[in-house]
């Protein structure tokens, strides 16, 4: 083989290289970090929709909780008052101050691409079914893609009631860190008692902030 011949093959060997090197892959496209879509430089995509059909097969498959009704009035300085969000398990719109008016709340921020949250949503479950009407607990979804957060709750088992926050309308009412997850206790009258930006990696821990900073013991 000639010299120039070589340094062809050795050309596109490189070239083959790169082509591989910068080839979108799908784990990379489903599962993007936090940092890349809320850190500095980064930007969260325009809320995405899904095929009526498919959301609605997803919706029955997940066979989630009802999302929580108003009980009671709100109170007028609610932290969450004003925020409106679609139920992820129906489509029907959930006022957060009024569903959560007079009960002691824990709202469970998470994302489906988030793997502490992969971890810690069957712990959250458990919490619920433990505590009963003791304590709401709601999860909240803060990415566009609501058939890949259906879809995670089905492989999670998790049949928490939850609302869909793509514009991440919760985290900035609340002021919780741009972090996931991040878990928010909130009083019977709408105030915020306590920010946990952390990942719970047991129903005890759970049981034991709520009762900290909630007084119910569960």
């Amino acid at each position: 083989m000639s010299s120039a011949a070589r340094w062809s093959v050795a050309a596109l060997v490189v070239v083959a290289a790169l082509v591989v090197a910068i080839w979108p892959r799908g784990n990379d496209a489903q599962a993007p970090s936090y940092e890349d879509r809320f850190g500095p430089g980064g930007s969260t995509p325009m809320s995405v929709g899904a095929d009526p059909g498919a959301l609605s097969a997803l919706r029955a498959d997940a066979a989630l909780e009802p999302c929580p009704a108003p009980s009671s009035a709100p109170a007028a300085d609610s932290v969450l008052a004003g925020i409106t969000l679609e139920c992820v398990g129906d489509g029907s719109g959930v006022d957060l101050a009024s569903a959560l008016a007079g009960r002691p709340a824990l709202l469970n921020l998470w994302a489906y691409w988030c793997g502490p949250c992969a971890e810690e949503l069957p712990y959250m479950q458990q919490f619920s079914d433990r505590a009963g009407d003791a304590v709401t607990v709601l999860t909240v979804h803060t990415d566009p893609q609501q058939a890949s957060a259906l879809a995670r709750l089905v492989d999670y088992s998790v049949t928490l009631p939850g609302v869909q926050d793509a514009d991440g309308r919760v985290a900035a009412a609340v002021g919780a860190p741009a972090v996931l997850p991040v878990s928010v206790l909130i009083r019977p009258d709408g105030s915020v008692a306590k920010i946990l930006p952390q990942p719970f990696r047991s129903v005890e821990e759970i049981a034991a902030a709520v009762e900290q900073n909630l007084g119910v013991a569960a």
